[in-house]
């Protein structure tokens, strides 16, 4: 039976750990017809590849219901709806926080500076019940639900320590006498319970705000896309509809200062288009009758009509978001293992924990039991999976968020970590290189014959091929009226050109292996080559009827990005199918020393595994079809965003500015975003090492330390907090 494989990317609400994420990833993967998953902590997206055949997103929904999770499965405003969600869930987790903290605050104070004051604890235990039963009612709920399943999370440590120590607590205030009969006095553990949930509530409020401070950039995107849109019915009649609505073929009113809706053509009026937030470039474009608009680009002077083509999920801004999303959500290859270690960690702690309090009632001696208590509380508190689970995923949200503000689409988190270990870039040439809108320079007919008819055929044998250069010569001999002609036999050969049949002639227009040309002939050609021009010859069968000289303008920045490629150590090659004398010219304008010319699309990426055999980590850039099975070879793949849809499909990265510089940018952000990963796994790992023996009561032999719970919720929200705001700091970086 055939699979209909579908990908989708559904919020997830109610995680408060990167356990959590661990538990939902295993459900969704555990459940049939799902292919695979992934479940992303610090974006709170998951993403489910399932056949469409053997479940639907309710059947997953309700399969992560049943471990106390929920997802968004309605397709209309999901994100809309995530953002409410987690708005109202960061308002409650507020309030809950405030009146925790004010709650808590007396009965420290009692706790450590009245404590033989009259039914002190009786006034402890009024005011902490609220703390813990209910403002920290959520910690139990989860852990019971996990319990469930046999899985155990960050809620599940909080849960065991904050409730032994209350219930211990309250045992010793309704019979304390069962102590004092044994000559020991009833310890109460109130402010340690309730100012755990205090701390650990405030820990996870600054989490909250600093997470979503890492996906400003999504926001700023899908801030681009208008909400309403002025449609104009048949007959002149205008309306105000909601973008969701339009559909393909309507014809909308953009007026002055207006984002533009979906992405058209003008089909009336003129104006100037800021398309920045697309494409980069700086200055607005003249946009005319038949000129392609995208959604999100800024209208600036005049009011035009643009006729929908692409709307909805469909439009360039949509896929550019999805892929951020995309990227946002993925995993780097060093988050497998602390996945890994995360679904392992707190069933570890609950064990040291266990070890602990065996221990000290053991080793002891007098005060046993409370050391023991103690001991085993304060480990299960300060124990921190979330700073592990988080390292990884906030390193990257903010990396992919700057990248796109950089006008660098990144499409998944291993890229973004590969790209630091770059040792060899290879460039093509036309659109990447150079701007890729060639020019006809020269048109040199041999021959005394009929040039117009010539002309005629030779236009429409171009117009019957896609590649730029043939665009070129169109755009050219449209200047003049010429007769129409009728062609047959129409055949295009890879690399070589093309070649037609027209009244029993075969007709050629290519290369010099497509078309044979004379010692002479070619002596002219390898003159206008030398001027980086690239040369085609037009033949009636073996004749040559005429040369055609194509000039493609190198990039205002490509020198510059390649200088800054070599200065960093990294060998610049590049490719193309261009002539030798040509490809020449073009290094020799750029400063690359090694490049191939005549190179066939295979040839491309059998370049890339040659370098690959030899141990150098490549970056394959290009913009066009001919590109794309190098791109696929290559170890990090960069498209050209204006060029084919497939080169973009391909590649790992898009740079959506024509600016060469965007390559050395891309990889700077690769190295800056490891590192922080680096420090965040470093930090995380050494908090948790050092933090639990010295909660354990390791230095009690030595100088009688032991740490008061207390202060073990304080580190370990605080290790969250800096992890997140380490990442943050990538923001800022330049």
């Amino acid at each position: 039976m055939a699979q209909h494989i579908t990908k989708e990317t559904f919020p997830v609400l109610e995680m408060t750990c990167a356990a959590c994420a661990v538990s939902v990833e295993s459900m969704l993967k555990a459940s049939p017809g799902v292919k695979d998953a992934g479940v992303n902590f610090a974006n709170q997206n998951a993403w489910v590849s399932y056949d469409s055949q053997q479940t639907n997103p309710q059947t997953l929904q309700t399969a992560v219901r049943s471990i106390g999770y929920d997802l968004l499965i309605d397709t209309e405003n999901r994100q809309e709806k995530q953002a409410a969600a987690q708005q109202a869930h960061y308002q409650q987790l507020k309030t809950r926080t405030v009146w925790a903290i004010v709650l808590s605050l007396p009965v420290v104070i009692i706790g450590m500076f009245f404590m033989n004051m009259p039914y002190a604890n009786w006034i402890m235990l009024a005011l902490s019940a609220p703390v813990v039963l209910w403002l920290g009612r959520s910690f139990f709920v989860n852990a019971f639900k996990q319990a469930r399943h046999g899985k155990a999370n960050m809620d599940t440590l909080v849960a065991l320590s904050t409730g032994i120590a209350f219930l211990f607590s309250l045992f010793n205030t309704i019979y304390p006498q069962f102590w004092h009969t044994r000559g020991l006095h009833p310890h109460v553990y109130y402010e340690a319970a309730a100012v755990i949930i205090a701390f650990i509530s405030l820990g996870k409020l600054m989490e909250e705000r600093a997470k979503s401070n890492t996906s400003s950039a999504l926001k700023k995107l899908m801030g681009l896309q208008p909400k309403t849109v002025t449609i104009v019915h048949e007959g002149g009649h205008m309306a105000e509809i909601a973008v969701s609505a339009v559909k393909a073929n309507d014809i909308l009113l953009v007026k002055p200062g207006e984002k533009i809706p979906v992405d058209g053509i003008v089909a009336s009026g003129s104006s100037y288009v800021d398309e920045s937030t697309i494409t980069g470039e700086p200055l607005p474009a003249a946009k005319l009758q038949g000129d392609k608009v995208f959604a999100g680009t800024l209208n600036q002077k005049g009011s035009f009509q643009l006729k929908a083509e692409k709307v909805g999920a469909d439009t360039v801004l949509a896929q550019i978001i999805r892929m951020v999303q995309e990227a946002q959500g993925s995993k780097a290859p060093v988050q497998q293992l602390t996945d890994r270690i995360a679904g392992i960690f707190v069933p570890v702690v609950i064990g040291i924990s266990i070890l602990t309090f065996i221990t000290w009632m053991i080793v002891g001696g007098e005060h046993a039991f409370t050391h023991a208590l103690l001991t085993s509380i304060t480990v299960l508190v300060i124990a921190c999976p979330c700073a592990l689970g988080l390292a990884t995923p906030t390193a990257v949200m903010v990396g992919v968020g700057k990248g796109a503000e950089q006008h660098i689409l990144i499409r998944d988190a291993e890229s973004l970590e590969t790209a630091r270990n770059v040792d060899a870039v290879i460039l093509d040439k036309t659109g990447t290189i150079t701007e890729g809108k060639p020019v006809v320079t020269d048109l040199l007919f041999l021959t005394d014959g009929d040039t117009v008819k010539y002309k005629s055929i030779l236009r429409a044998i171009e117009a019957q091929s896609e590649h730029p250069l043939a665009n070129a010569v169109v755009k050219h001999l449209e200047a003049g009226q010429l007769p129409s002609v009728k062609l047959t036999n129409i055949q295009s050969i890879t690399g070589e050109g093309v070649e037609a049949l027209h009244e029993t002639v075969v007709y050629k227009v290519g290369n010099s292996k497509l078309v044979k040309v004379d010692e002479t002939i070619r002596a002219q050609a390898e003159k206008l080559q030398q001027q980086a021009k690239t040369v085609v010859f037009f033949s009636a069968g073996d004749k040559v009827l005429a040369l055609i000289a194509i000039a493609d303008k190198v990039k205002e920045g490509s020198k510059q990005a390649i200088a800054t490629l070599q200065q960093r150590g990294i060998s610049v090659f590049m490719l193309t199918g261009d002539n030798p004398a040509t490809a020449a010219a073009v290094a020799k304008q750029v400063g690359i020393t090694r490049y191939e010319a005549e190179v066939l699309p295979g040839g491309k990426a059998d370049f890339v595994k040659q370098l690959q055999k030899e141990g150098r980590v490549v970056a394959m850039v290009g913009d066009g079809i001919n590109d794309s099975q190098a791109l696929a070879q290559a170890d990090v793949s960069i498209a050209m965003g204006k060029g084919s849809d497939i080169a973009m499909d391909v590649a790992k990265m898009t740079l959506i500015t024509s600016d060469l510089n965007s390559i050395p940018r891309a990889l700077d952000l690769s190295r800056r975003t490891v590192r922080t990963i680096r420090q965040n796994l470093f930090w995380a790992f050494i908090y948790n090492l050092v933090g639990i023996p010295i909660a354990a009561g390791i230095l009690y032999p030595v100088n009688g330390f032991l740490l008061d719970p207390m202060v073990a919720g304080a580190a370990m929200a605080l290790s969250s907090v800096s992890v997140v705001s380490n990442s943050l700091l990538l923001k800022i970086s330049k």
